[in-house]
């Protein structure tokens, strides 16, 4: 039990890293605001979903990651 508990704590921060370090800053959109902006309508829709999902994929490792530290904890 406890090395399936370890598995899921690893995948979670894994995937947790990488989600968070692929997300571009809040302040990059700030300036393709300002300047105009060369993208089309459909351009911007494909970034807020890419977005969007790197949201939720860091949004669910990170409940994942604390669900399964807590799980750890109980074991031990």
């Amino acid at each position: 039990m406890e090395i399936v508990v370890r598995i899921f704590l690893i995948i979670a921060s894994l995937i947790l890293i990488a989600s968070i370090l692929l997300q571009s800053g809040k302040s990059a959109g700030l300036s393709g605001e300002i300047a105009g902006g060369a993208e089309s309508i459909w351009g911007k829709n494909k970034g807020r979903s890419y977005e969007s999902k790197l949201e939720k994929a860091t949004a669910a490792s990170a409940i994942i990651f604390v669900i399964a530290s807590l799980i750890l904890v109980a074991i031990q």
